[in-house]
């Protein structure tokens, strides 16, 4: 299998079109994820079909027993997160505010308090027509994300093993659910476009990736809406060494596609063309 994810270094690329294009069109047996588990919406794209749905705890919190609690007040003022409050006569512990730090539970005298893993997401697993996707959704303000990711890809490959290709679609950024999803990957894809922004992301993607001995490929989207900033792309590639997979033009069919929910690749427009033409030239070099 080979395990490919495409990222970027900053949101609002078009990585996920790009994703959803590929899974449509690549002829291969395939597994789809989406790690971008904070905001996931390749399923937008795949219109899946939920076969399985798992809850996914991550960080334990603090949890106070009230048959145990004496009410002494000293796991109040040992909280810096002012996550425990009274209610009545009675001690409870406010999950969103808790930090996980286990102070309350070594200063508790009457042994009240215990940590409990926290139900901080749900996982699915799903059919589409193009083949399974697992993808997830982490709870607002949950933390683990980057273990998430890392729980996802392993659902995927203890289902999908035998396929020729896990097709990732990565978070946007370069912190912890980057670096869960490309490692352990065979190669990334960054798509950048070419605005500072986007140039500056995509050597700070890079350098992570390079760091995680990750090989990297670039493509940049919507190259004509600044020609010289796609220059200084293709040269910034040319000096790193880095290889350069081709462009995808400006193209307004692909938010119609979006509004529809559909890869770009069930059009016959300049952007399906371009992803097209740059997978049939990738795919044979991977296989």
């Amino acid at each position: 299998m080979i395990r490919l994810a495409v990222v970027s270094g900053k949101g609002g690329t078009g990585k996920t079109v790009v994703t959803g294009a590929i899974a449509r069109i690549c002829t291969r047996s395939r597994v789809m994820v989406d790690c971008d588990v904070d905001a996931a919406n390749l399923e937008l794209l795949l219109k899946p079909r939920i076969l399985e749905r798992t809850d996914f705890r991550g960080m334990e919190v603090a949890s106070i027993d009230p048959a145990v609690c004496t009410a002494c007040g000293i796991c109040i003022g040992a909280c810096r997160f002012d996550a425990i409050r009274t209610h009545g006569a009675a001690y409870r512990v406010e999950t969103g505010r808790c930090e996980g730090c286990r102070v309350c539970r070594m200063v508790c005298p009457a042994g009240a308090v215990s940590m409990q893993p926290r139900m901080c997401g749900q996982i699915f697993y799903s059919e589409t027509a193009w083949g399974n996707l697992v993808h997830a959704r982490l709870a607002p303000g949950a933390a683990n994300s980057g273990l998430l990711v890392m729980e996802i890809k392993k659902l995927a490959l203890s289902r999908n093993g035998d396929c020729d290709l896990m097709l990732i679609d990565g978070p946007p950024g370069i912190g912890c659910p980057l670096i869960s999803t490309i490692t352990g990957t065979d190669h990334a894809l960054l798509v950048t476009e070419p605005s500072v922004s986007g140039f500056h992301d995509l050597e700070r993607v890079v350098r992570v990736s390079r760091t995680l001995r990750t090989p990297v490929s670039v493509v940049i989207n919507k190259h004509d809406l600044n020609p010289r900033i796609s220059g200084d792309i293709r040269k910034f590639c040319r000096r790193e060494d880095v290889a350069f997979r081709g462009e995808i033009p400006y193209d307004e069919a692909v938010m119609e596609a979006v509004r529809n929910g559909r890869p770009v690749t069930e059009y016959h427009v300049p952007a399906s063309e371009a992803i097209t033409t740059l997978w049939d030239d990738w795919s044979r070099e991977l296989w």
